[in-house]
């Protein structure tokens, strides 16, 4: 698909206020990039990044946004859209989060656990709610990936195939900052259940990777690890992406 954008999402994932990327999401492997994710988010915008994806490793524990402050500062300092994830549970939550400059919330447990109500929201917030599915061996995985539900991701994600949700955020978990390259299989099983934009996270490594992708006609994708490892380089990655402004 030559003519073909994907959007790319930098990773700003955010732990006791520090930028942070968990190994497969386990909290006891945690690499601290920078003390500092509002420069963090400057200094992405500065590469080039249109968009950023910010994650708050703590609320997705807790059930609840736990680092707010850093958050909004990023929101209001980064002058690009930014999507946030991590613990968000409640309407308040979600309506605090928009208000505080969010251009889009993502939403993961409460949507597997509580279908009814994340369609609920999905209606009360069009466009502006996305579908958070991660996946360990093919079944989804909620509480900050703590938990594995009885339901394949598949599953989950024909069930909202209707609603206005604005995308799906699609991780693998066992290749979660393991710079192992995306899971292309995986990612067409749900392409081919739903016709929403897709935007794949987890494993994306290389610019061959970030290439697969544009081939699949997969709508975005978000790079953390590669990115600060210097693995990638963010222009190289809006390029090979059709990605720049």
């Amino acid at each position: 698909m030559k003519g073909h954008t994907v959007e790319i999402w930098p990773a700003i994932d955010i732990r006791g206020g520090k930028c942070v990327r968990l190994c497969q999401g386990d909290y006891s492997r945690e690499i601290v990039f920078d003390s500092d994710p509002v420069a963090v988010a400057r200094h992405w915008v500065a590469q080039g990044a249109r968009r950023l994806h910010v994650v708050d490793l703590d609320g997705a524990k807790k059930g609840e946004p736990v680092n707010l402050p850093v958050v909004r500062r990023i929101f209001q300092e980064a002058g690009v859209p930014c999507q946030f994830g991590g613990g968000v549970r409640h309407e308040d939550t979600i309506l605090g989060l928009l208000e505080a400059g969010a251009s889009r919330v993502v939403i993961g447990t409460r949507a597997i656990k509580d279908p009814q109500w994340f369609k609920d929201m999905s209606r009360k917030f069009p466009k502006r709610i996305v579908l958070g599915l991660d996946a360990r061996g093919g079944q989804a995985a909620t509480n900050g990936w703590l938990e594995t539900s009885a339901r394949t991701a598949a599953e989950v994600v024909a069930e909202f195939a209707d609603e206005p949700i604005a995308a799906v955020v699609f991780t693998d978990i066992s290749a979660d900052g393991m710079l192992s390259g995306v899971s292309i299989d995986a990612l067409s099983q749900i392409q081919r259940r739903v016709n929403l934009p897709l935007i794949a996270s987890g494993g994306v490594t290389t610019l061959e990777d970030v290439r697969m992708l544009k081939a699949a006609g997969v709508a975005g994708c978000i790079i953390g690890r590669a990115l600060y490892e210097g693995r990638l380089s963010l222009p190289e990655a809006l390029a090979a992406a059709g990605d720049e402004g």
